[in-house]
């Protein structure tokens, strides 16, 4: 009953005739879309994970009672890591924070962000700009030292076009929290090849690729290429991320790499990648060349270099 309180469901009992016994789609009871929801929230309130995620939780949502829905948001979320992927800013207005690293778009973002924050998202929606493309890898970066700089214990890294599920993400923490591993990979290849609607040249350039790096480091993670991972804090706090080199994607492998040499430990998390249900590839000749001649790169840093020791 208390779920249900916090879900905001009292009136929705008060107008069934058996209250929590009644069953739904007999004898002409029916719910409407908002009223669902909620119920469906209070049963997330019972379950108690520990990482919750939203998919258009409001999408159904009816107009005259959206305020519960928020309410009920609200107390689903306490002391929760919570992930909601939404197109209407009315179901994220109870997110901590969000950040956005605009590399001059030229479709306007950083017109639409700073509108927002001058609005309804004051405070919890920042942007970082830079000027023109300056690489993947130092993107990553920003958003990585301001992960840092707010006190995150553990940062996810994935790609938004929905080739990495966000269901895959509890099991990411899971594999630093619960277990006890420094770095989670969301790994295509630690299991065979779990790839779907990629052309088959691209699979066998990033299978085979993950082979050579693999081959020439004597690295043992087997997707050396994977976007889709979790860091705990302490990893990123102690990497010098200032001398990664690579822009590109070499930028995942020295990442990995970089960790393994400094005695953290990995546990590659089997995913099934989706290919890239919106945007275009950004792979190129000059990427696939800083990856290629860059892993012969990292050999010799790891015959040579001296990587500082892990520290937790």
């Amino acid at each position: 009953m208390e779920a249900l309180h916090l879900a905001q469901c009292d009136e929705i009992l008060d107008k069934l005739e058996m209250r929590e016994h009644t069953v739904i789609g007999v004898k002409g009871v029916h719910l409407s879309g908002g009223e669902v929801q909620r119920i469906a929230i209070a049963r997330a309130i019972l379950k108690d994970a520990k990482i919750i995620i939203l998919d258009e939780a409001s999408a159904a949502a009816d107009p005259e009672t959206e305020h519960e829905l928020q309410l009920a948001f609200s107390n689903l979320m306490k002391s929760k890591t919570v992930i909601m992927i939404a197109h209407r800013l009315s179901s994220i207005t109870g997110v901590d924070e969000i950040l956005v690293i605009d590399d001059g778009s030229p479709d306007g973002t950083a017109a639409i962000v700073k509108n927002l924050i001058a609005g309804e998202f004051a405070g919890r929606l920042h942007i970082l700009e830079r000027k023109g493309k300056l690489g993947l890898g130092t993107a990553y970066i920003k958003g990585f030292k301001w992960s840092l700089e707010h006190g995150y214990d553990f940062i996810f890294e994935m790609d938004a076009d929905f080739s990495h599920d966000p269901n895959d993400l509890p099991r990411l923490y899971a594999a630093t929290h619960d277990e006890g591993y420094d770095v989670a990979v969301g790994s295509r290849y630690v299991s065979g090849v779990n790839v779907v609607n990629w052309p088959i040249g691209r699979v066998l350039m990033s299978y085979f690729a993950s082979k050579y790096v693999r081959f020439v480091t004597g690295f043992s993670v087997h997707d050396t290429t994977a976007g889709f991972k979790c860091y705990r804090r302490c990893v990123l706090s102690s990497i010098d991320l200032d001398k990664i080199r690579f822009k590109g994607y070499a930028f995942q492998i020295e990442m990995k790499f970089t960790a393994y040499k400094m005695g953290y430990k990995i546990k590659e998390v089997p995913v099934i990648f989706v290919n890239r249900r919106e945007g275009v590839s950004k792979m190129s000749g000059g990427i696939f060349g800083e990856a290629f001649f860059g892993v012969m790169r990292l050999r010799w840093d790891g015959w040579f270099r001296k990587y500082p020791e892990a520290k937790h």
